[in-house]
């Protein structure tokens, strides 16, 4: 016990590099950057964000399994990734069980409907029922197969027996500039994504594909206020901080019980109320139920 609360003091010895799949200037990105910044300090340390955007988020999860093993590498990671990706893909570039142990979560979105300011849509039952009349021309975007928008638009089809058209993007910056320009009927995205667009007043939000209305948004009703799919037809993402299997679990419990208490400060809810998040608050072993019940939920879909 004594070695392993001195490993724990003396961790970490060097820079932590934080490894994240989003690009530069979304929302993921600003609180991994504000989370760096809260950890440097605590640590003495540097911890420097490396942002790895595309392939799924496989070129980031390359770099983290080629990186340290003593946790001076970290990993952000997307529910994707976690819950959905291994019903998805016949082989993975990774293992869930094998190489990654969740440290902690880091928030909880509800994504937006959201289409061009100058858009026929006024209610998510437009687009079912222009999607209805027009089956698989109506398309709308996203930046891989298998992320929560994409996953999303598939239970919604399943749900009301319409078919659309899925464009792929690299980027989100990209992806609702194309919604702004009409290029996209529609899509979906997190007031950290798509909120940039939003605030220029070049895309709507329709409605939050949440349980209730965001804090943030009050104006804006819920999927079933806007005649789409009812409770509990929901779509959101989260995002977590994992770390190697078999780190010392002194070492381990440092990084999360650290990472907790920089999500709790002051300036960090701020950030999550102007991004539309939801802190996701959870020890480990809740934190571990929450994942296996978003897995169950992600294959189903």
């Amino acid at each position: 016990l004594f070695s392993q609360g001195a490993a724990a003091q003396e961790w970490p010895t060097k820079t932590v590099r934080l490894i994240t799949p989003y690009p530069v200037g979304g929302g993921p990105d600003a609180i991994s950057r504000a989370l760096a910044e809260k950890l440097g300090k605590k640590w003495g340390k540097s911890v420097v964000v490396e942002n790895k955007p595309g392939g799924n988020g496989f070129i980031a999860i390359d770099a983290f399994k080629r990186g340290a093993t003593d946790g001076h590498d970290l990993l952000q990671l997307d529910s994707v990734h976690l819950a959905a990706y291994p019903f998805m893909f016949k082989k993975l570039p990774y293992d869930v069980t094998k190489d990654f142990d969740p440290i902690a979560p880091l928030f909880q979105s509800f994504l937006f409907f959201v289409v061009p300011t100058d858009s026929k849509y006024k209610k998510v039952s437009d687009i079912i029922a222009d999607a209805k009349a027009h089956p698989g021309k109506i398309n709308y975007g996203s930046w891989s197969i298998g992320n929560p928008v994409h996953l999303g638009v598939e239970e919604m089809e399943e749900l009301t027996g319409t078919k659309f058209e899925h464009v792929l993007y690299k980027e989100t910056n990209q992806l609702y500039t194309s919604v702004a320009t009409g290029e996209l009927g529609f899509s979906i995205g997190s007031a950290g994504t798509a909120g940039a667009m939003y605030r220029a007043g070049k895309i709507r939000f329709l409605a939050v594909a949440g349980p209730k209305r965001m804090e943030a948004y009050p104006d804006v009703p819920t999927v079933a206020e806007s005649g789409g799919p009812a409770a509990p037809y929901e779509v959101s993402g989260w995002n977590s901080i994992v770390g190697p299997k078999n780190l010392p679990p002194a070492v381990f419990e440092k990084i999360r019980k650290d990472i907790a208490e920089a999500m709790a400060a002051p300036d960090m809810k701020e950030k999550f109320l102007t991004f539309g998040y939801v802190p996701l608050a959870l020890d480990r072993a809740k934190f571990a139920d929450f994942v296996a019940y978003e897995t169950k939920r992600h294959a189903a879909i």
